[in-house]
């Protein structure tokens, strides 16, 4: 039976970091406040629009009021929204890898704690929606990675016993670890500690080495 490899999605398939950026920085400008840089926050990226925002509001003046924080969500989600796809771009052979497992059998899904919303219109915006059986996002249920359920969730919907877990953070080691399965990282997300120091069975530098560490450990 060919494997189940279940993708992070921000930092592991998709470079979203100048679209967040963007959306962050409309919140920003709406606020009186500065702009921030892509180096500033890159590294919260796989965090979220509330670890996001509370940081860039720390780094350009008083801290958000955390009564406005859901409004400030929205309009970050919104801006977001709209946006989805205006600057991010697949990381160098997502495409063409993706396309070589599927056409070798592998059944391939995404596990991303990017609300299903969001993640749904991300995947088609880019065109590679049509390699996943299984796409779930935040939100879908009500736990979200590291909780090993919604990672057996993608194995099941591909139906699959074998699996792999394919990410670039701890978030994603965690996620492997509570579901028993091996987990490769890619070394160029958005983790801020080294992908190297946290514990993965392996690690690779680019997207096109995937398929052959897979081989390694399934």
């Amino acid at each position: 039976m060919s494997p189940a490899l279940v993708f992070d999605l921000d930092g592991t398939l998709v470079d979203t970091a100048p679209d967040l950026l963007g959306a962050l920085n409309s919140v920003l400008v709406r606020e009186r406040r500065r702009k921030v840089d892509l180096a500033d926050l890159r590294h919260l990226v796989g965090f979220g629009a509330r670890s996001m925002l509370a940081e860039a509001f720390r780094m350009t003046g008083d801290d958000a009021d955390p009564d406005r924080l859901p409004e400030l969500i929205d309009s970050f989600i919104a801006h977001y929204r709209s946006h989805i796809a205006a600057a991010s771009r697949l990381f160098p052979g997502v495409e063409e890898t993706l396309a070589a497992l599927k056409a070798g059998g592998a059944k391939l899904g995404v596990l991303t704690n990017k609300p299903q919303e969001l993640t749904d219109l991300l995947l088609p915006a880019l065109r590679i929606d049509r390699f996943f059986g299984a796409i779930h996002g935040a939100g879908r249920y009500g736990y979200s990675k590291p909780d090993a359920r919604v990672f057996h969730h993608v194995v099941d919907e591909l139906g699959h016993g074998a699996a792999l877990m394919i990410g670039d953070s701890a978030t994603d080691v965690a996620t492997a670890r509570a579901a028993g399965v091996p987990v490769i990282l890619v070394s160029y997300g958005y983790t801020p500690e080294p992908a190297h120091t946290l514990g993965a069975d392996a690690v690779v530098d680019s997207f096109d080495a995937i398929p052959a560490a897979a081989a390694r450990l399934l």
